[in-house]
């Protein structure tokens, strides 16, 4: 490893600010700190991601399910900061941070610090079940994304060779673990491809065997939203979309077949996405009980990581507690990372300025998701929709977000290609050569009948 990672030395007068992650939290406080044609920051902004792009993780399912290309949800870092002379992105894996001596060590070599934003998010929870870890597919990157697409893609060929009819429905039926915003939308997704893409794609199949399967250990879905919403969308899902939602109901195993519940029942899937929790991306170098619940970074009102007056924590790694309103931290969402962003470069500022820091205060705009066509749920801070109106209003705000004109632009045009055509045009497995025996479409031979088992010709 490289002693000292080539990082310039800070123009004179400016400290210099380090960020680990590039997601919503840590880009939006790089972009809030960077130098713009009316401000010289006082800062030099190191950001450090294992990625050079940053990835818009509400639209993931899209990616999954074959409705967006990557790229639409995907921008370079480095694009983002043309002409920002201040800021500089290094892809690297942050290894350790050593707090005592104000630095990073990393596998590009080490670098030092005035002020350290730690922006790292969270990955998915499989609740320490190994089973589940190695066959069930989780969803919290773009290349994960990709491989859930692969996967599906990949069963709906492999079902055209089945004879038996538990075998077709095992390979085209799909379980969801995890009632919350991602679950619902995957849902809705997978229940409008099995009806108006699906059909036309593979004429030789019954999709009548296809089930889709929502599995929520909760009494609801949508758990952080209104009671009107959460039915809506139960409504949406049973009636509209025909996916057979499990609430109460907990996964015990899956074993790449057949998936374990409480109630002592099995459900024969074979793809199974789990999206059941999450758990904060920790680095090595703090106490542990500078962590908390799932293993989310204790700070105080400043965002100041406990026991550090230099070390910031933002979005889903920070658990910043709200005796009222958030006595166990806030949402795990991208405003919370947005809004601390926005706030720290605030107080960063009143630093450099010696003016006392400012307590955060979550403002909760509102929540949404969509479940399908003209299908979504919206709660707003004093009344609550759905239907046509929330779809519109879905469709706005993550057009919005997304970061890039031309980004905006290309997903624009592929949620309404796929509205009038009741089309996607991105059904493709594309991934590295495999070199395991059996190639692309290896199954099981018992599967396929007796004509087609090597060892009995």
């Amino acid at each position: 490893m490289i002693d000292i990672a080539n990082i310039p030395p800070c123009a004179e007068g400016q400290k210099r600010l380090v960020i680990v992650g590039g997601g919503f939290a840590g880009l939006k406080l790089a972009v809030e700190l960077s130098d713009a044609w009316f401000f010289k920051s006082p800062y030099q902004v190191i950001l450090i991601d294992k990625q050079n792009f940053h990835q818009f993780q509400p639209l993931f399912y899209q990616v999954a399910m074959a409705g967006l290309e990557p790229s639409a949800i995907s921008f370079p870092f480095r694009k983002i900061f043309h002409d920002k002379k201040n800021v500089h992105f290094r892809m690297a894996e942050v290894k350790e941070v050593k707090a005592e001596e104000n630095c990073l060590l990393t596998n590009i070599g080490k670098i030092q610090y005035d002020y350290l934003c730690l922006a790292t998010g969270a990955d998915t929870n499989f609740f320490a079940n190994q089973n589940i870890l190695k066959n069930a597919l989780p969803m919290k990157t773009t290349g994960e994304a990709l491989f859930i697409r692969n996967t599906i893609l990949h069963n709906f060929e492999a079902a055209l060779n089945m004879r038996d009819a538990g075998d077709v429905s095992e390979f085209l039926s799909i379980a969801i673990v995890g009632g919350g915003a991602t679950g619902v939308e995957l849902a809705g997704a997978i229940s409008e491809m099995r009806r108006y893409v699906l059909p036309k794609d593979y004429p030789e199949l019954d999709f009548n065997l296809m089930k889709i399967y929502l599995i929520e250990s909760g009494g609801e879905l949508l758990g952080a939203m209104s009671k009107k919403s959460q039915d809506a969308s139960l409504r949406f899902l049973t009636q509209k979309c025909n996916v057979d939602v499990r609430l109460n109901t907990r996964v015990l195993d899956y074993d790449g077949d057949y998936v374990t519940l409480d109630k002592g029942d099995k459900i024969r899937a074979n793809t199974v996405i789990w999206a059941a929790g999450i758990k904060a991306n920790q680095l090595q170098g703090f106490l542990a009980e500078t962590y908390g619940r799932a293993g989310r970074m204790l700070c105080n009102q400043f965002n100041q990581v406990n026991g550090t007056d230099n070390i910031f924590a933002l979005g889903d790694l920070a658990l910043q507690t709200h005796e009222i309103n958030y006595p166990n931290g806030h949402p795990q969402v991208s405003p919370v990372a947005i809004q601390h962003a926005i706030h720290l470069a605030k107080n960063l500022l009143n630093i450099q300025k010696k003016r006392p820091l400012q307590p955060f205060a979550y403002k909760n705009k509102g929540s949404m998701a969509t479940i399908g066509r003209n299908m979504a749920v919206v709660d707003l801070p004093s009344f609550s929709f759905s239907g046509l109106m929330a779809w519109l209003v879905w469709l706005l705000i993550h057009l919005y977000y997304i970061i890039g004109a031309k980004n905006r632009f290309f997903i624009l045009v592929s949620w309404a290609w796929s509205y009038f055509t009741f089309d996607q045009s991105l059904r493709l497995m594309i991934r590295p050569k495999e070199k395991q025996k059996g190639g692309l479409l290896e199954i099981k031979s018992s599967q396929l009948g007796d004509d087609n088992n090597p060892a009995q010709q």
